[in-house]
C-alpha cells in the first residue's frame, strides 16, 4: 500500500456501525461516513450485514479514490488471534469473524483491535496525546472503555483487550462482581441508576447534567462517585505503567464541566507515588471521529 493511500475505517459498537474513508492525513472523507444500527435485539446475520453494508456504502461514496486497507475498533472483548469480536452488548454476534465478514471489499490488509485501543491511537495521532511515550485513553460513556500507548506504541495483550478498564474492580459489592466494575459504578448507566436509588427522579445522564448545573446534592454526589472512581482506576493504572497523562472522553464526561477535574483531583488524591501523581489527567482531543480515526491510525500503523 502507498503511504499516502487512504483507508476504510469501521467502529463497531453496541448500537451501530460507522464507516468512513480516512486520509493518511487524518481527514475523515464526508462524504463516504456511513451508519447501520447493530443492537442486542439484532441477529447475528443481521450484525454482520450491517457492518459489510455500512463499509460498501462508505466506499462506494468515494468511487475515485483508491483505498488501500481497512482498519476496525470494535467493542469488546475482542480476541486477535482468532481475529473475531464478541462485543457484550451484542450477544448474537460473539465470535464474529471480522476478515469473513470484511472480506473481498479492497485490496489490501483488515487489521482489528479493541476499540479502546483506536482511541489510545487516535489521541496519540491527533488528539490529547501527541507527543508522548507512556499514555491511556478512556472513555467514560454507556459503559468504560480504555485503552494503552507505551514506549510510543499500542498495547493490545495476549489477546487484545489490554487497557478494558472498565471491567476492572472499584468497589466491594457482596455477591455480584459485575456490579463492582469501573463501568457499573463510573458510567452513565450506572450513575443515574445510583442517583434513583437515593431518591433523585431524573431518568438519563442528560437529566443528571441538568440537575448537576442547578446544584441538585444527589446528582453532585452521583457526579463525583463516578469521578472518584475514574480517578483511581486512573491512580491504579499510572502507577502500574508509570503515565504521562490519560485523556478523558465520552459522553458522559462531559455531565459537568469540571468532571475531568474532579477526575484528576481523585486520581492525585489515590496516587501513593510521586511519579503517579505526575500523571497529567486531559480531556479529549478528538471530535465525535475519534473512534474513526483511531480504526484509521491502526491501518495506516499512524
Amino acid at each position: 500500500m502507498s503511504p499516502a493511500a487512504p483507508v476504510l475505517a469501521v467502529d463497531i459498537g453496541g448500537t451501530k456501525v460507522d464507516a468512513a474513508v480516512v486520509t493518511a492525513a487524518g481527514e475523515v472523507v464526508r462524504a463516504s461516513v456511513a451508519r447501520r444500527p447493530t443492537g442486542r435485539d439484532t441477529s447475528r446475520e443481521g450484525i454482520a450485514a450491517n457492518i459489510r453494508a455500512a463499509a460498501e456504502e462508505a466506499l462506494a461514496a468515494v468511487p475515485e479514490l483508491r483505498v488501500g486497507a481497512i482498519g476496525v475498533g470494535s467493542a469488546g472483548p475482542v480476541d486477535l488471534p482468532a481475529r473475531s469480536v464478541s462485543p457484550l452488548n451484542l450477544p448474537q454476534a460473539a465470535g464474529l469473524p471480522i476478515d469473513e465478514v470484511l472480506a473481498g471489499l479492497v485490496d489490501g490488509p483488515i487489521s482489528l483491535a479493541l476499540d479502546g485501543t483506536c482511541i489510545a491511537l487516535a489521541e496519540h495521532w491527533r488528539g490529547a496525546l501527541v507527543g508522548t511515550q507512556n499514555a491511556m485513553a478512556i472513555v467514560v460513556s454507556t459503559g468504560v472503555g480504555g485503552g494503552l500507548i507505551l514506549g510510543g506504541r499500542p498495547i493490545s495483550g495476549a489477546s487484545g483487550n489490554a487497557g478494558h478498564l472498565g471491567q476492572t474492580f472499584v468497589r466491594t459489592v457482596e455477591g455480584d462482581a459485575a456490579a463492582a466494575t469501573l463501568e457499573s459504578v463510573a458510567a452513565g448507566p450506572g450513575s443515574v441508576a445510583w442517583a434513583r436509588t437515593q431518591g433523585w427522579v431524573g431518568e438519563t445522564g442528560l437529566d443528571l447534567a441538568a440537575a448537576y448545573r442547578e446544584g441538585d446534592a444527589v446528582a453532585v454526589a452521583a457526579v463525583r462517585r463516578s469521578a472518584s472512581a475514574v480517578g483511581q482506576a486512573i491512580a491504579a493504572a499510572a502507577t502500574l505503567c508509570d503515565l504521562e497523562a490519560v485523556a478523558i472522553a465520552g459522553g458522559f464526561s462531559h455531565v459537568a464541566d469540571d468532571y475531568v477535574d474532579l477526575v484528576a483531583a481523585a486520581a492525585a488524591a489515590a496516587s501513593v507515588h510521586a511519579y503517579a501523581r505526575r500523571c497529567r489527567v486531559v480531556p479529549s482531543g478528538l471530535d465525535g471521529d475519534g473512534p474513526l480515526l483511531g480504526a484509521a491510525a491502526l491501518a495506516l500503523g499512524a
